[in-house]
C-alpha cells in the first residue's frame, strides 16, 4: 500500500507543478463552448435561454472525459515510448496491475477536479437563466465518480493501444465522434427523427455520462432513464478498466 501511495503522490506532485498548463489544456475548449453556445447565442436570441441549463451538464461531462483521458493517455504514451520513465515504476515492489490501477485513480482525481472547476466557471460565464437543481446530491456524486472512472479507464486503454504516430488519429477518429455523438450538446431524445443513429449512439460511453449528469442536474429536461444510465456506466467501466489493465500489462512485459 505504501508503494501505491508513493506512486500516486508522485503523480499528484507532477500535476501540481503543471497545474496552470493542465487547467488551460482541459478547460479551454469547454469554456469556449460555454461562452459561444451558452452566452453569445442565448443572449443574442438565436437560442432560447433554457438551452443554458440543457447544455451545462453535457459540458461538465465533456470536461471530465477530456481531463481523464488526457491525464492518463498522454503520460502513458510518453512514458512507454519517449521518456521510458515507466520502467522505474515497473521495478517498484508492486504488481504490474496495481501500477495500472494507480494510473486510473490519478486520472480519476484530475477528472473530478475538472468537473468541480467547470460548474462554477460555466455558471459565471453563462450568467442569468440557469435552472440547475440538485435534488439528490449523493446520486450526483456517484455519477461524477463513475464518469471520472470511465474517462481515466478509457485513457489507459487508448494510451496502451496506440503508437506515438497515432496521437492525432486518437483525437480525430476516437474523441471527436465520441463528443459530437455523445449527447453533449443535446439530449438523447433529440435523435428521435434519426432512429438508426439514436440506437447506434448507445454504444458510445459518452452518452451515459452526459445523460446521467443531465438527469442529476436538470431533471426537468428529457434524459435517459436512470437504470439505463447506471447500467451503461457500469458496463463500460467494467469493460474499459479490465481492457486497460490488460493492455497495460501486455505493453509492460513486452
Amino acid at each position: 500500500m505504501s508503494t501505491f501511495l508513493a506512486l500516486l503522490s508522485r503523480d499528484a506532485h507532477v500535476a501540481r507543478r503543471n497545474l496552470v498548463p493542465l487547467l488551460l489544456q482541459i478547460l479551454l475548449q469547454p469554456m469556449l463552448l460555454v461562452f459561444v453556445f451558452g452566452r453569445v447565442l442565448t443572449t443574442s436570441g438565436y437560442m432560447p435561454l433554457e438551452y443554458k441549463s440543457l447544455l451545462l451538464p453535457g459540458i461538465v461531462a465533456l470536461s471530465m472525459m477530456l481531463a481523464g483521458i488526457q491525464a492518463v493517455a498522454m503520460p502513458v504514451i510518453s512514458e512507454f515510448q519517449f521518456t521510458k520513465e515507466i520502467e522505474d515504476r515497473l521495478l517498484a515492489p508492486i504488481e504490474i496491475e496495481w501500477v495500472a490501477v494507480e494510473k486510473i485513480l490519478a486520472g480519476m482525481i484530475q477528472a473530478l477536479i475538472a468537473g468541480l472547476v467547470v460548474v462554477p466557471a460555466a455558471w459565471l460565464i453563462m450568467g442569468r437563466g440557469l435552472a440547475l437543481t440538485l435534488p439528490h446530491p449523493f446520486l450526483f456524486a456517484l455519477l461524477c465518480c463513475a464518469v471520472a472512472l470511465l474517462s481515466s479507464a478509457i485513457g489507459l486503454t487508448l494510451g496502451c493501444s496506440i503508437g506515438q504516430t497515432q496521437i492525432g488519429l486518437m483525437f480525430s477518429l476516437v474523441l471527436a465522434p465520441m463528443i459530437f455523438f455523445g449527447c453533449t450538446y443535446y439530449p438523447w431524445s433529440a435523435l428521435e427523427k434519426f432512429p438508426i443513429l439514436q440506437k447506434a449512439v448507445l454504444i458510445n460511453p459518452m452518452v451515459y455520462s452526459s445523460e446521467g449528469l443531465r438527469s442529476a442536474l436538470v431533471p426537468q429536461f428529457p434524459h435517459l432513464p436512470f437504470p439505463a444510465v447506471a447500467g451503461g456506466l457500469l458496463l463500460f467501466n467494467a469493460l474499459f478498466v479490465s481492457l486497460g489493465i490488460r493492455q497495460f500489462r501486455r505493453k509492460a512485459v513486452l
